[in-house]
């Protein structure tokens, strides 16, 4: 089904509301400086976490685990490990509040409140805007890729091209199409900076939910009319060393799937998943719009409340509608075009059932709502882009102090450039899967060991944080194009997880080798910054110099709790997901457990979590 007038026009109204939501905000955000970038730090934690769930509802990663629901079940609640997913549940235990304690404006200048204002804190803010606007293009080429895939299949180029004063390549017809629609994103983003982001996001999931709702309904509705014939072990979440699921004679080209990604060795690949994961999360956030929203925020409490607000929000609503179109591939699999380049492609699977099955209508709700969750994603990455470049390099090496139109000629500017840059990159990119990879694995293992020894190690040092990230990002560019000739027998889109150990462990040796290069940071700021953000970890000299002045301060002793609440929050978090799929799936008993489940954790965040904030966060503001 093709696009009518009445999905055209719910579109289109979708469209021009986001330019009155810059247009209308767009005078507030140029206040000054915080103003655009966090929105004045007056916006609620509840509105900020939907705001940040909606920016990780977008299309590529929507695509990507409806791919991986069809082919790997209840299996495939794992797998977004690999971001990984429960880095929200570290955030709202300790780590969010612990960042909002800083009171700055992006990650690069918090680098100065842990280093102090010498050689050391300029390389670690450097290298970190450096990281952060890498990160950055590579997410904006990572949703674009998908934005461009996704219409195509609703607007063919036939009816568009007789309207279109220049030719295209098929090529690069998806790429045509991403730009139009990122053009929306680029004006109410740079417009309206953070406020219009999140007033923005808030209709973006209202859409969603309606939208999701529906196909959940649908879906379920066609498993009482038909048969779903999947392997054997599809319906478990449960796993050997191996993956041992079948499709032959079900659906034989998803074997082939399963072997490209390199997933069969799923108890392997687990492990590595959950090591690499727990390493990230207590890393804290890359400096992107997970980072800005937390700073965004009005108060270190606040930040804690809206980081776990996220799993709430996002979960449930996300997971109707993979689940609902995961049901709906699985019973008219038969009826759907997946073929691309002569090869079937299961991340088509989601587009193909929006134009095969929603009505007119429903059609152009759907297609609203994940237009809107592109340009939630975009909109807030390109955002934390503007941020560090305007932030961290144009006011402090340009314009240190620069009026409020040479501000937002700023802002400007380096949105337009940084969204030309990332279209490029998406250029070339050759498709979702292997640009995640890269991103999840391949940046990331860059990333870990600098922002693990920040927090947690006083002896660590700006030199340190420098020559760490700067080894782990080259082999993070070396490594994707070393590895494969080297090992061809390990498939091309994992084997940089398989390989994280060895990315860390080189990031690690320039951690240590960079910190006993140089000295301490200096004592002020250590002692500033210890009694501020109060970490726990091994900070025991700062601590005795501190404690010698002042016999009544106290350390932090939350670290067996916050563990605790973390355990229990990973739990709640993956039953939080699992509902939604047993529901659709009308699996009652299992859905039955993880209500028992989220009940039973719930409590317990809330007693030793919820309740323990104020105590916790709420002072030293």
């Amino acid at each position: 089904m093709n696009l009518g007038l009445l999905d055209f026009s719910i579109i289109v109204a979708y469209l021009a509301s986001t330019v009155i939501i810059g247009l209308v905000v767009k005078k507030k955000a140029q206040k000054d400086k915080s103003s655009y970038i966090l929105g004045g730090n007056k916006l609620p934690w509840y509105l900020l976490g939907l705001s940040n769930a909606s920016g990780m509802f977008d299309i590529s990663g929507t695509m990507w685990l409806v791919s991986i629901g069809f082919l790997y079940g209840l299996k495939s609640i794992w797998l977004p490990w690999m971001w990984p997913v429960f880095n929200q549940i570290f955030l709202m235990v300790y780590l969010s509040a612990w960042i909002r304690k800083s009171n700055v404006s992006t990650g690069a200048e918090w680098m100065r409140t842990r280093f102090g204002q010498k050689t050391g804190a300029e390389l670690a803010q450097n290298i970190v805007v450096a990281f952060a606007v890498l990160l950055c293009l590579g997410m904006l080429a990572y949703g674009f890729i998908g934005l461009g895939k996704f219409i195509e299949i609703f607007i063919p180029w036939e009816v568009v091209s007789k309207f279109v004063p220049f030719s295209v390549s098929p090529a690069f017809v998806p790429h045509f199409y991403a730009v139009i629609f990122t053009a929306f994103a680029v004006f109410y983003t740079i417009l309206g900076g953070m406020t219009s982001i999140v007033w923005a996001d808030f209709l973006q999931y209202v859409i969603m939910t309606i939208a999701s709702v529906i196909i959940a309904v649908m879906a379920m509705q066609s498993l009482g009319a038909h048969n779903m014939v999947v392997p054997d072990g599809w319906y478990s979440p449960f796993f050997g060393a191996r993956l041992n699921l079948d499709w032959q004679g079900i659906v034989d080209k998803a074997n082939l799937a399963i072997s490209e990604h390199g997933y069969s060795l799923f108890g392997f690949m687990f492990s590595m998943m959950v090591l690499k994961g727990i390493l990230v999360s207590a890393a804290g956030p890359a400096p992107t719009y997970d980072m800005q929203k937390i700073l965004a925020t009005k108060n270190p409490v606040e930040a804690s409340k809206m980081s776990g607000f996220v799993s709430v929000v996002l979960n449930p609503v996300r997971y109707l509608l993979i689940t609902g179109f995961v049901v709906l591939g699985l019973v008219f699999f038969d009826q759907l075009d997946l073929m691309v380049n002569n090869k079937t492609d299961f991340e088509q699977i989601l587009p193909s059932a929006i134009r095969q099955f929603a009505p007119a209508g429903l059609l152009g709700v759907i297609l609203a709502g994940l237009l809107a969750a592109f340009m939630g994603t975009f909109s807030g990455t390109l955002n934390a882009a503007q941020a560090y470049i305007v932030n961290d390099i144009y006011i402090k090496y340009i314009k240190p102090n620069p009026e409020r139109k040479q501000l937002m000629l700023a802002n400007y500017t380096v949105g337009i450039v940084v969204v030309l840059v990332s279209i490029v990159i998406g250029a070339f990119a050759t498709n979702i899967n292997s640009l995640l990879q890269w991103i999840v694995s391949g940046i990331y293992g860059g990333f870990i060991a600098a922002n693990i020894l920040k927090w947690y190690w006083w002896r660590f040092n700006g030199q340190g944080y420098f020559w760490g990230m700067v080894v782990g990002l080259l082999a993070a560019m070396v490594f994707p194009k070393l590895l494969p000739p080297l090992f061809p027998n390990v498939a091309e889109q994992i084997i940089l997880l398989y390989f994280f150990p060895v990315m860390l462990l080189l990031s690690l040796a320039g951690c240590i080798i960079g910190t006993y290069s140089a000295p301490p940071a200096d004592e002020q700021t250590l002692r500033k910054f210890y009694t501020t953000v109060r970490p726990w970890g091994f900070w025991k000299p700062v601590y005795e110099l501190i404690k010698a002045e002042n016999p009544d301060f106290k350390r932090n002793k939350n670290f067996g709790k916050d563990m605790y609440n973390v355990f229990v929050g990973i739990i709640w978090q993956t039953a939080i997901v699992a509902l939604p799929i047993y529901l659709v799936l009308k699996q009652w008993l299992p859905m039955f457990l993880c209500l028992i489940i989220i009940g039973i954790t719930s409590i317990s965040l809330k007693k030793f979590w919820w309740n323990k904030l104020e105590e916790d966060f709420g002072t030293n503001t």
